[in-house]
């Protein structure tokens, strides 16, 4: 099998789950008379609607990287990260998990595509969700590091396999990748999270602890100011 065949297939098996998801969360909403039951029912099938159209979202911006509509810009990191925040956090009041941030970084501002840069944190946190329960707290962190802003998500998951933390040291994920040791793991969200930090001359790479993992993307520092960075010192 073909290096591009097997990655059509990991992007095929990890859309085709959501899809599969969908179609049981509805018959069982059919089966059910319980309102609150049914209501359950109803934002877990929206927000895996709203995962699985994000991801597909994502596939079509690797397809459009080249025709010039995701330029990097001066932009404030930690106003992407709140945005992401903002956004997830639903998903992870509904799961009834936790996650908090660490902003610890003085360069401000990164040269980065805010879209681009969005996914990836939000691709991430996702994954992060997937391993934090009642009893581990998700965290997101934004720091200096080596003349560039690093920021980072940790979980608590299975150890990542030997050859994918080696391609992520590379800082680079060459095809949608299945991770057999996390199976509920995003393969395809590395691989489109290394291809959108390529395209922003940044890197993204994986820390592998004794109980999870940090994922990270290290970002080239922007030394322009801009009226929204002005508005966040003064804050």
């Amino acid at each position: 099998m073909s290096v591009e065949v097997s990655g059509i297939l990991v992007a095929a098996h990890e859309l085709k789950a959501p899809l599969c998801l969908m179609r049981q969360l509805t018959l069982a909403m059919d089966l059910t008379n319980d309102p609150l039951r049914k209501k359950r029912l109803q934002t877990e099938l929206r927000e895996t609607s709203e995962r699985a159209l994000s991801q597909v979202n994502d596939l079509t911006k690797i397809a459009r990287l080249e025709d010039g509509f995701f330029n990097s810009e001066p932009l404030s990191v930690r106003g992407v990260c709140a945005g992401v925040l903002q956004e997830i956090e639903p998903l992870f009041t509904f799961e009834h998990h936790a996650i908090k941030t660490n902003y610890k970084n003085t360069f401000r501002l990164a040269s980065a595509n805010r879209d681009l840069l969005h996914s990836i944190v939000y691709n991430f946190c996702v994954n992060a969700l997937r391993y934090s329960d009642r009893n581990t707290t998700s965290q997101l962190t934004v720091a200096d590091h080596q003349g560039k802003i690093r920021v980072s998500v940790r979980d608590y998951g299975p150890a990542l396999p030997t050859k994918l933390w080696r391609e992520l040291k590379r800082g680079r994920v060459p095809q949608p990748t299945a991770i057999s040791m996390r199976p509920g793991s995003s393969g395809l969200g590395l691989y489109i999270a290394s291809a959108f930090a390529e395209h922003m001359h940044a890197t993204i790479g994986a820390i592998r602890h004794r109980d999870g993992t940090s994922f990270f993307v290290e970002l080239p520092v922007s030394h322009q100011l801009t009226f929204a960075t002005l508005a966040e010192r003064k804050i």
